[in-house]
């Protein structure tokens, strides 16, 4: 533990150093290293991250490296709103029975076949990813897969690691599967329209190449699992039926969910009709319909906000968020996004392969948000030589989702469903079990995601 805390700190005074070397003035050379501080402390003391989130925070304004008004306006406070009320709204989706009716629906599944499961798993996982974070997403198909697998006595680890592999790429489908999503969208004036549009597909054709891999990769996996089907059947699963609260509510839950994801759809043109800033009913449909739950739910308000509200990893992006913007405020991003574009010579082609696959290895080994937060001021510095954005941001948000398939550590979706595998069936997964096949499709899908980014005209 000393070691490591005395080799985060003297990185960080190396980069400061180092940036004061290359030139860089004593503010710029402060935010790197702050920054950098935030970051190592997130990755060697998980636990620690909103320690290092308010003292790196702390430094930034004793050192006025930044005043507290930039502070405010570089912690992205819209993002955070948006989160907030979208954990209500799942917080209600959850205590209606919604994940446990979804659960219920593949249990029902008629004739199954090993590979019609892994089908079924894959895509109610990507789509789930799609219209609810990632993490909650995979809880519950979690329960599903352990549900079928014991049934059958077969290892749930291989589904399970589908499942995840599926979560993580169904999460770049739209705005909604992951934080890096909204942020994205909030900064780049992306509409939720364009992620339907534009990166649905791509998610689509991703999750159609990893369901190709997963098949032949756990060939020996699907064949158990189809003698098992054919010695148990499968009638008798209905027995194990998880209970579903009462269907009316499950109903509005369900409606008023629904309605909130088809004005989110709608947004850009709800805005362009009543002459609103961008992204203004983006952020606050989701305000305006947790309010609505918290009325009609009124005496559980008080413990959606608290339980089902992640304060902790919210408090930790908005200060994550604080200092990435204090790159860009110091003009720290400015230098490196002009040494991309001398790499690069302005080629648009490789620019975007260059911070496709920053993301994407990046995030194999640190968390995508921090990673995308980081990048974010780099990609809009990149607005001062005349570089086109748009196939940069898609970059980011590909790179950020795919890549994190790459390691067990990659991604939240992946640690929270490896605990529960360890909590649950005492099953430990070891680093190469993973690795390879989440290399596998982890670079796979980044490649068809740089084709469709570098061929179509669409994304540029």
């Amino acid at each position: 533990m000393i070691k490591k805390i005395i080799a985060v700190i003297a990185i960080s005074i190396g980069l400061f150093i180092f940036g004061r070397n290359m030139g860089l003035n004593f503010n710029q050379s402060v935010s790197i290293s702050i920054f950098s501080l935030s970051i190592l402390g997130t990755l060697f003391f998980w636990s620690f991250r909103l320690t290092f989130a308010f003292l790196g925070t702390s430094v930034l304004l004793m050192t006025k490296t930044i005043d507290v008004e930039n502070i405010i306006k570089f912690s992205s406070l819209e993002v955070i709103l948006f989160l907030i009320g979208m954990m209500v709204l799942v917080g209600l989706l959850k205590e209606t029975g919604f994940f446990a009716w979804i659960v219920s629906l593949i249990l029902r599944i008629r004739n199954l076949t090993a590979s019609k499961f892994l089908i079924i798993i894959s895509v109610i996982s990507a789509l789930l990813a799609c219209a609810v974070d990632e993490v909650t997403s995979i809880i519950f198909i979690t329960a599903a897969v352990f549900e079928i697998c014991d049934y059958f006595e077969v290892d749930p680890t291989p589904f399970l690691i589908i499942s995840v592999l599926a979560t993580n790429i169904g999460s770049s489908g739209t705005a909604l599967g992951n934080p890096i999503g909204i942020l994205i969208a909030v900064k780049s004036g992306l509409t939720f329209e364009d992620f339907l549009i534009k990166a649905f597909p791509i998610m689509l054709s991703c999750l159609g190449a990893a369901i190709l891999i997963l098949k032949w990769w756990y060939r020996k996996s699907l064949v158990e699992l189809d003698k098992k089907i054919k010695e148990f059947g499968t009638n008798d699963i209905l027995i194990k039926l998880i209970s579903v609260p009462p269907e009316k509510n499950l109903k509005i839950s369900l409606s008023i969910f629904g309605a909130t994801l088809f004005f989110i759809a709608l947004h850009h043109r709800l805005e362009v009709l009543w002459d609103l800033k961008p992204n203004t009913i983006l952020l606050i449909l989701p305000l305006i319909s947790s309010g609505l739950v918290m009325a009609w739910k009124w005496k559980k308000a008080r413990s959606y906000i608290e339980k089902d509200v992640e304060w902790w990893t919210l408090l930790f992006f908005l200060l994550l968020f604080a200092q990435a913007g204090t790159l860009s405020y110091t003009g720290a991003t400015d230098v490196f996004a002009s040494g991309l574009a001398a790499i690069a010579s302005r080629s648009h082609a490789i620019l975007t392969g260059i911070i496709l696959w920053i993301a994407a290895i990046g995030s194999s080994v640190l968390d995508n948000v921090v990673l995308v937060a980081a990048l974010i001021p780099v990609v809009q510095s990149f607005h001062n030589f005349n570089v086109s954005l748009q196939p940069l941001w898609w970059a980011l948000l590909f790179g950020g989702c795919l890549g994190g398939n790459i390691t067990m550590v990659g991604s939240t979706a992946n640690i929270v469903a490896l605990g529960i595998l360890e909590k649950e069936k005492n099953i430990h997964m070891t680093f190469f079990r993973w690795f390879w096949v989440g290399l596998t499709v982890g670079v796979v899908t980044t490649l068809i995601a740089w084709a469709a980014l570098l061929i179509f005209p669409i994304y540029r």
